[in-house]
């Protein structure tokens, strides 16, 4: 599903409710941006002012704010996750461990090994979410950071998405956040396997043969996106 920024965000809030309620079972979601947008962690209210006036081939970047935690994700050339469950059992980090692991597998189905990153002191100096990885992010051999993600809780229940990225602008990248990107594309070697439809039937499969769960395709329509909108609009 594409979508503005503001209207994932308020999606994967409504969902988590939803679940919380009863009304609505675990969901995973596999959605790209309508257009390259800033999603910001919950907590953070501090960020460069020359962000409010960013543009991409001449449409201003979207910022939005994620009901998760965590710091800033540029939105462009990126697969977004989101997965909302409940009835895990240990610590946060544990539960990021459990559900990362349909992410390892399913990329490495693709070829590509992943394992979650380790913890940095500087993670919380910067405003960029990719700027180093912490246990919560899954990284490339070669410690390139692949896989950003964070979690909210409600009523016992989880949400955690993430950032996938594959195609991202190193200009844009540098704009935003003043640094070069040591990878632009995962697709250098021309395989297919890269293809977005096919990274999203990976990831579906694996998600499906971790969780021992079958899934049911269903549709948002647009009176369920606008109730969304309406209760989980996340200001800035």
């Amino acid at each position: 599903m594409e979508a503005s920024g503001a209207e994932h965000m308020a999606i994967d809030s409504w969902l988590l409710d939803q679940h919380a309620k009863g009304l609505q079972p675990s969901s995973l979601r596999l959605y790209t941006w309508k257009a390259p947008t800033l999603s910001l962690g919950y907590h953070q209210r501090q960020f460069p002012d020359h962000w409010n006036n960013l543009h991409y081939r001449g449409q201003l970047v979207e910022i939005v704010r994620r009901p998760t935690g965590g710091r800033a994700v540029l939105h462009q050339g990126d697969l977004t996750y989101a997965i909302v469950t409940s009835g895990l059992n240990g610590s946060r980090r544990e539960v990021y461990r459990q559900l990362c692991q349909f992410l390892i597998e399913g990329w490495q189905s693709l070829g590509i090994e992943l394992s979650l990153g380790k913890g940095g002191r500087d993670y919380s100096k910067s405003p960029n979410c990719f700027g180093t990885a912490t246990s919560a992010d899954l990284v490339m051999n070669d410690g390139y950071k692949l896989i950003g993600s964070a979690q909210v809780y409600r009523e016992g229940c989880v949400l955690q998405h993430g950032s996938i990225r594959l195609q991202p602008d190193s200009d844009l990248f540098e704009t935003v956040f003043g640094e070069r990107l040591i990878r632009t594309t995962l697709a250098d070697t021309g395989s297919k396997n890269y293809e977005l439809s096919r990274i999203v039937e990976a990831l579906t499969k694996s998600a499906s043969e971790h969780f021992q769960v079958e899934f049911e395709t269903q549709r948002l329509n647009d009176a369920k996106i606008k109730g969304a909108m309406t209760t989980h609009l996340l200001t800035l």
